[in-house]
C-alpha cells in the first residue's frame, strides 16, 4: 500500500518526502531526491494531521527524530493511515510479549539481587545497569513504547529505577536490608562487647562498600566498631581470621587492639598491626630479607645529640653554612639569635635539634631526591627552598651515613621499600579486609602503602574509623584531606558516622561541636551525649585561680576520679603540680600536653595556657619554607588545626571544662567561645 502527495500539494509543500510505501514490518518514506527507511522496531508514534487543504503523516523516531509527509489529499492520508496503525498496532502487540519476556527475566535478577542476604556494592550497581541496557538492547521495539503496554509496564519502571536512579535504588535496598540484619543478628550486636552497640555503630559495622568511612567523633566508641567489624566478618564466613588486617600507628594501639580482639572474639589469626610492622612483614616475605630498624628510631636522645652535633659541626666548618643557618633562623622563624659563635648556645642547639628531626623526618617521608623536592616547589618560593635543602644536605648525608653504618632503615625507607615491592608485585597480599584506626592521622606516605596494596588484590576493602575533628598531627605529615575527601583518594564507597558520645555530657558536646565546625572544612555530623550537663560544663576562668579552682576540687571530686590538666607544651606545667601531693593528697592530678592527650579522658578537665605570645595558644604560624613545600597544604581558615587541638583538649572531659586565659593578653580563642555562650567567672 502507498500514499502520494498530490502534483500542487507536491509543488506547494516543497519537502523533502512526497511518498509513503508500506513494507512487510516497516515503511519506507522518500522523494525526488531522499529516501529514508524506518522499520516498526525504530517507530515510536505515528500521527495523522490535517492542514489547510492536505494532509499530513507525521513518524516520531528515538532521540526525538520526525520525519514528515507533506501534501497527500486528506482522505487518501486518513485511509493509509488507519491502514499503517492498524498493521503496526498488531506487530506492536506481538512484540510486546517478547519484550515482556526479557524484562521478566531482568526483572526476576533485579529481585534475586534485592533479597540475596548481603549488601550490595555501588560498584556491583555498574554491572546491573549494564545488564539492563544489554536487555533494552534485546527488545525488538523501542524502550520509549513499553509503558504503554499493561504486560511491560510494570517491569520497565522497575528496570528504569535501577537505571536513572540506581544510587537511590541501591541506598533504600542497603538500608532495608542493614534494618533487618541488625534485627536478626541483635544478640550479636548486643553481646561482641562489653556493651551493646548502638544503632549507628551497628550500622557501621555491617556496611558492606569496597570502601568505608567510618567518622567517629570523640568518645564514640570507634575501637568497639573495629573490634566488632573483626567479629561480624568472621561469623559471616566473609573472611578468615587471616585475612583480616588491622592497622594502628603505634605500637600501644595496636598492642591494644589485639588484647581486646582475643578477649571479645576469642580467635587468635586476627592481627592488628602498626604501619611499620606491616611494612617490615611485606619486606621479609617479598624480598626475603629482613631489615634491622634503626636505633636512632626508638632513641629520641640518640637521634636528636647526632643531628645537633652534625649540625654544630656543619656552622663551625663553614662560614657560608653558619650564615645560612642564621638567616634561615632569625629572618624566617624570628628566632633570638646570640651573636657569634651561636651554634655553641646549648639552649639555642636543643631547639634547632627539635626541628631539624621534624625537617628530615619531611624529607625522608618525601623519598624523592633533592632535585625533585625542588622541582615540587612552587616559583615563588623555590630559590629560598633550594637554599633551605642545601643546608639539609649535610644532615640528610650524616642520616643516611649513620643508617648505613648500623646496617638499618629508618621508618620511612621501611615504607617506601614495601611499596616498592608491592608495585612490583614480589609479595601477594592476603588480606581482604583492612580496618585502620585513627584515620584521620593518615600521610600521604602511608595512604600509598594502603592504595598498593589495594591494587595488588583488588578484593581488598578498606574500612577506616577516624575523626576529621580531631586531626592535630599536620606537622608531622597527617593529610586531612585524605579524610574529608576520602572517595576522592580510595574510590567510591560509603561515609557513615557514629552518633552518640558516651564520654561528655551535651553541653560539653554543643559548645566542642559548635567551635569545631564553624571551620567549613570539617565534615558535619552528628554527636549527642547521653547526659545533660549544665551551664558551668565549659567554663572561662582567669590563670591565676588554678590554686583555688583545685581548692574547690579538692571539695566534692572523688579519690577515683582524675583531674586531668592540659597544656600546648611541656614547659607550660604550672607550679602547683610540685606541691600538688602535699596540698591535695586526695585529688589524682595529671599533667600532659594536648597532643598526648589524645586518646585520654578524665572526669575533670584544666586546660592552661589560653594566652597570645609566642607560646600562645593558638600558637603562632612559624613555618619555614621546608615546612611550607613538603607538608600537606594548610586550610584557608584561621587556626584550622590549633582549633581542632582546642577541640581535643575540651572532649577529653566527662563532667566539667575550665579554660584557663591570661587576663591582660587572652587567647583569641577565649572571645571566640564567649561568642558560643562560655561563661566567664572572676572565680571558681
Amino acid at each position: 500500500m502507498e500514499l502520494k502527495s498530490t502534483s500542487f500539494g507536491k509543488h506547494l509543500a516543497q519537502h523533502p518526502y512526497n511518498r509513503v510505501r508500506l513494507l512487510n514490518a516497516g515503511i519506507e518514506v522518500s522523494g525526488d531526491k531522499h529516501h529514508y527507511l524506518i522499520p516498526f522496531n525504530q517507530l515510536i508514534a505515528i500521527q495523522c494531521k490535517r492542514g489547510i487543504v492536505w494532509g499530513e503523516l507525521e513518524f516520531e523516531l528515538p532521540d526525538e527524530k520526525v520525519v514528515r509527509l507533506h501534501g497527500t489529499e486528506w482522505q487518501e492520508t486518513q485511509r493509509f493511515y488507519h491502514y499503517l496503525l492498524g498493521i503496526w498496532q498488531v506487530w506492536s502487540q506481538e512484540m510486546s510479549e517478547v519484550s515482556a519476556g526479557v524484562l521478566t527475566r531482568q526483572v526476576q535478577e533485579i529481585t534475586r539481587i534485592e533479597q540475596q542476604d548481603r549488601w550490595f556494592r555501588r560498584s556491583e550497581l555498574a554491572q546491573l545497569q549494564q545488564q539492563i541496557m544489554t536487555s533494552f538492547d534485546a527488545l525488538p521495539m523501542p524502550v520509549e513504547r513499553l509503558a504503554a503496554f499493561e504486560n511491560c509496564r510494570e517491569n520497565y519502571q522497575r528496570c528504569l529505577q535501577w537505571l536513572k536512579r540506581g544510587a537511590q535504588s541501591v541506598d533504600r535496598r542497603n538500608l532495608a536490608w542493614t534494618e533487618r540484619t541488625i534485627e536478626l543478628n541483635q544478640a550479636f550486636f548486643d553481646t561482641v562487647e562489653s556493651s551493646p552497640l548502638n544503632a549507628s555503630q551497628s550500622r557501621a559495622v555491617v556496611n558492606g562498600e569496597d570502601s568505608v568511612l567510618v567518622l567517629a567523633g570523640a568518645g564514640s566508641g570507634k575501637t568497639s566498631v573495629l573490634v566488632a567489624r573483626a567479629g561480624w566478618l568472621l561469623q559471616r564466613q566473609e573472611a578468615l581470621p587471616e585475612q583480616i588486617l588491622l592497622l594502628a600507628f603505634g605500637r600501644q594501639a595496636a598492642d591494644e587492639m589485639n588484647t581486646r580482639i582475643k578477649q571479645r572474639l576469642n580467635v587468635q589469626g586476627v592481627q592488628a598491626k602498626t604501619f611499620h610492622a606491616l611494612a617490615l612483614l611485606i619486606i621479609q616475605q617479598g624480598s626475603k630479607k629482613t631489615p634491622q630498624i634503626s636505633k636512632l628510631e626508638s632513641d629520641s636522645k640518640a637521634r636528636r645529640s647526632l643531628l645537633m652535633k652534625t649540625w654544630q659541626q656543619q656552622c663551625s666548618e663553614k662560614k657560608a653554612q653558619a650564615n645560612g643557618w642564621r638567616q634561615w633562623l632569625q629572618d624566617e622563624l624570628e628566632w633570638e639569635i646570640p651573636d657569634g659563635e651561636f651554634w655553641r648556645n646549648k639552649g639555642l642547639a636543643e631547639r634547632v635539634a627539635a626541628r631539624l628531626e621534624r625537617w628530615l623526618g619531611l624529607m625522608r617521608q618525601h623519598g624523592g631526591s633533592q632535585a625533585e623536592m625542588i622541582e615540587q616547589a612552587s616559583e615563588e618560593v623555590r630559590d629560598l627552598f633550594q637554599k633551605r635543602i642545601k643546608l639539609m644536605g649535610p644532615l640528610l648525608k650524616c642520616w643516611k651515613a649513620a643508617l648505613k653504618e648500623e646496617g638499618a632503615v629508618d621508618f620511612s625507607g621501611l615504607i617506601h621499600q614495601a611499596v616498592n615491592i608491592l608495585e612490583k608485585g614480589r609479595f601477594i597480599s592476603p588480606w581482604k579486609h583492612i580496618l585502620v584506626d585513627e584515620f584521620q592521622d593518615i600521610s600521604p606516605q602511608r595512604a600509598q602503602l594502603l592504595v598498593a596494596l589495594r591494587k595488588q588484590n583488588s578484593q581488598t576493602n578498606l574500612f577506616a574509623v577516624g575523626d576529621d575533628w580531631q586531626a592535630i598531627y599536620r606537622f608531622s605529615g597527617a593529610e586531612m584531606a585524605l579524610t574529608t575527601a576520602f572517595e576522592t583518594h580510595f574510590g567510591e564507597g560509603a561515609q557513615c558516622a557514629l552518633d552518640t558520645t558516651y564520654r561528655f555530657n551535651q553541653r560539653i558536646g554543643e559548645i566542642a561541636n559548635k567551635y569545631v565546625q564553624q571551620n567549613p572544612g570539617q565534615v558535619k555530623k552528628p554527636l549527642k551525649s547521653l547526659t545533660e550537663g549544665n551551664k558551668k560544663s565549659v567554663t572561662l576562668l582567669p590563670e591565676d585561680q588554678l590554686s583555688a579552682l583545685l581548692d574547690k576540687l579538692s571539695g566534692f571530686a572523688r579519690e577515683d576520679q582524675r583531674i586531668l590538666l592540659l597544656a600546648r607544651y611541656h614547659h607550660l606545667r604550672p607550679e602547683v603540680m610540685q606541691k600538688a601531693k602535699t596540698r591535695w593528697p586526695k585529688l589524682t592530678i595529671d599533667f600532659m600536653t594536648i597532643h598526648a592527650s589524645k586518646g585520654q579522658q578524665a572526669d575533670y578537665v584544666i586546660i592552661l595556657g589560653l594566652h597570645e605570645a609566642k607560646d600562645g595558644f593558638p600558637a603562632p604560624e612559624r613555618e619555614s619554607v621546608l615546612e611550607q613545600v613538603l607538608l600537606p597544604q594548610p586550610e584557608d581558615f584561621p587556626d584550622a588545626e590549633e582549633r581542632r587541638l582546642l577541640y581535643v583538649a575540651i572532649t577529653r572531659a566527662i563532667h566539667q571544662v575550665w579554660l584557663m586565659y591570661d587576663k591582660e593578653s587572652p587567647s583569641i580563642f577565649v572571645e571566640q567561645l564567649r561568642a558560643l555562650g562560655v561563661p566567664q567567672q572572676r572565680k571558681p
